[in-house]
C-alpha cells in the first residue's frame, strides 16, 4: 500500500491570503494595545518617583509606530 495523501504546498508562500491578513492585522493590533496598556500601567505606578532636580523620574520618552513584523513562515 503505497497511497499518500501528502499535499504539495510550494508556490502557496507567494499569493496574498485576505484571512491571513486579517488575522495579522487584528494580532498586530491587539499586541500594541497590550503593550500600550502595560506602558500606561507601569507610568502610572511611578508617577510619583521624582529626580533630585525634582522632575519626573519616569518618563516615557518616544511614541514609535508599530513595527512591521511578519513571522518567517509568512514570507
Amino acid at each position: 500500500m503505497s497511497k499518500n495523501n501528502v499535499i504539495d504546498l510550494s508556490g502557496r508562500e507567494t499569493g496574498y491570503d485576505p484571512l491571513t491578513e486579517l488575522l495579522r492585522a487584528g494580532a498586530e493590533r491587539l499586541i500594541y494595545q497590550a503593550v500600550e496598556a502595560e506602558l500606561q500601567e507601569l507610568l502610572a505606578e511611578h508617577v510619583e518617583r521624582r529626580t533630585e532636580n525634582g522632575k519626573a523620574g519616569v518618563v516615557r520618552t518616544a511614541i514609535c509606530r508599530p513595527a512591521s513584523c511578519r513571522p518567517l513562515w509568512g514570507q
